[in-house]
């Protein structure tokens, strides 16, 4: 009788718990209901902020465009056909000239936001007058079997390096039968992570028609080949607020009987001298050349308008003339 007893009391105490329990989870419930949605929605917020609290972490310079800017019509991904998102507010565009010799430029250089180069100009061994740093490196077809060569030392993906080649559209086909695009496929394959880009058959017309906007000349009527500093000096304009170009002097420099010899190019100390290539190029007629001083003549008409700077040679364009003003080029 009495284990009867003992047994009834403690499944009422059982029950009596569960309902106790019950209760109280159902006025949770219904407390959680009556919280008016705004108050709910505050409380999510704040426990959403708490868990994503940010850990601590030194500032770093910012190297790269964020995500979000828009894409550059005109230049494709080697390996993905995909638009290049780039924009720097600071750039130093970095000539190849022998003027940058003992120029002690380099630390300036690489304080700038984006640092852009030409070709297979180096920068081992010549830190101190170019820098060291490399943001985009704007090639010419008949720079890319040395660029080949030298891979270690251009190529080097670590950096995050933009390299954006041009060329004749019949190099550049994707069909198979463009020999540079080919190269370009094969390299992308052996360097995974090298951003490499082309600039389309398109893009390559504009930059004719640019031209010829501007200087009145027909490229292809006067056999002339656009050189790789009309490429970078466009493409800087495109993606840069501000431009200090590092190496290009004046257009009427070489006229100067008594401008200074220096090598064309600052890793080629040996090689041909700068003003006589210039000139020799600007009037030849026949074969294909450069019209170098015609095109600083246009970068100087842009450098009134324009946020650009010229340095070694330190120099700046006289202002516009009066009711003269001229328009950002269209790409």
């Amino acid at each position: 009788m009495k284990t009867l007893m003992h047994h009834g009391l403690a499944v009422c105490l059982v029950l009596t718990t569960m309902c106790t329990s019950l209760l109280l989870v159902y006025s949770s419930l219904g407390s959680q209901k009556e919280r008016p949605p705004q108050q709910q929605q505050q409380q999510q917020q704040q426990a959403t902020a708490s868990s994503a609290q940010p850990v601590e972490s030194s500032p770093q310079p910012r190297r790269t465009a964020p995500a979000g800017h828009p894409q550059l019509d005109g230049y494709l991904g080697v390996a993905d056909h995909k638009p290049l998102k780039m924009h720097c507010t600071d750039c130093a565009l970095v000539t190849s000239s022998g003027h940058l010799l003992h120029s002690q430029q380099g630390p300036q250089i690489d304080r700038t936001e984006c640092v852009i180069r030409m070709n297979d100009a180096p920068t081992r061994g010549y830190g101190l007058d170019v820098g060291n740093r490399t943001s985009l490196r704007v090639i010419a077809h008949s720079s890319i079997q040395r660029i080949l060569r030298n891979r270690h030392d251009l190529l080097n993906v670590s950096q995050g390096t933009v390299f954006i080649f041009w060329g004749p559209s019949s190099y550049m086909r994707r069909d198979g039968k463009g020999q540079v695009y080919n190269n370009l496929q094969l390299l992308s394959q052996v360097l995974p992570r090298l951003k490499a880009f082309m600039i389309t058959r398109h893009k390559m017309l504009q930059f004719d028609e640019l031209f010829k906007q501007e200087t009145g000349k027909d490229r292809k009527i006067s056999n002339t080949w656009l050189s790789t500093g009309w490429f970078t000096m466009t493409i800087a304009l495109e993606l840069c607020d501000r431009i200090d170009v590092y190496g290009m002097v004046p257009p009427d420099f070489c006229r100067d009987p008594k401008h200074p010899s220096v090598p064309y190019h600052y890793y080629e100390p040996s090689g041909p001298d700068e003003c006589t290539m210039y000139l020799s190029h600007e009037r030849g007629r026949k074969g294909s050349h450069h019209r170098f001083i015609t095109e600083k003549r246009v970068f100087k008409n842009w450098a009134r308008t324009f946020n650009i700077r010229f340095f070694q040679p330190d120099w700046k364009p006289e202002p516009p003339a009066v009711n003269h003003a001229e328009e950002k080029p269209v790409f």
